[in-house]
């Protein structure tokens, strides 16, 4: 098994939510508002995600990674990439909430262009970000400056915090499920994921099993 960040699992997540999108974009049959409604009660959850996660990066990680070494030059490319990211957000936002309204043909095509160009720019960052990154990640995870941006992080409300694991882990491959178990305990997240992560299972994880 090979060992990986946490921040790398959450990347992956994103990546199955890209793929997924496109596929059922892909075969989306104009005027199924069942199915349009659907797929923009996963696009909110998907949007949020990405949304927090890279303003905590903001916020928090890069603070903590220019503390143990991280260069300006490394942030700042990654900051261009997260305004590139945004651009591409905004436009798939507006398609998807284009297609949930209508679920006509002409607007899933519009939102599969842009879900095609959200995940070429997001893709792009997200590789870039774990070849910079992911090694220090790993070897400096024992750090108190590393477990102080954990603390961070885990500083969300049981809802928040119930949806993002149930999130993560949905579609998880092993290496990532580990990455996430290795960092949260069992209970925590069977608790935390079993009674808080049911509002994503039931309107989100169902998305992808029609």
């Amino acid at each position: 098994m090979t060992e990986m960040s946490m921040n790398k699992a959450i990347h992956g997540a994103f990546r199955r939510d890209l793929d997924r999108f496109i596929d059922a974009l892909e075969r989306f049959a104009a005027g199924d508002r069942a199915r349009a409604q659907q797929l923009g009660t996963a696009w909110a959850n998907f949007d949020d995600q990405l949304t927090y996660h890279h303003e905590g990066e903001h916020r928090i990680a890069w603070p903590a990674l220019k503390s143990i070494g991280v260069t300006e030059d490394v942030i700042r490319a990654m900051d261009a990439e997260h305004d590139t990211m945004a651009a591409a957000l905004s436009e798939a936002r507006t398609a998807m909430d284009a297609l949930r309204r209508t679920a006509g043909g002409a607007q899933s095509t519009a939102a599969l262009t842009a879900i095609r160009r959200l995940k070429g720019v997001t893709v792009e960052h997200l590789d870039h970000e774990e070849a910079e990154l992911e090694d220090l990640y790993l070897s400096k995870r024992e750090t108190p400056e590393m477990k102080a941006m954990g603390r961070q992080f885990g500083k969300v409300s049981p809802a928040r915090g119930g949806r993002f694991f149930a999130w993560v882990l949905d579609g998880a491959t092993p290496d990532e499920r580990a990455a996430v178990t290795g960092e949260v305990p069992g209970p925590v997240l069977k608790i935390i994921g079993g009674v808080f992560g049911r509002g994503y299972r039931k309107n989100v994880a169902s998305a992808w099993r029609s």
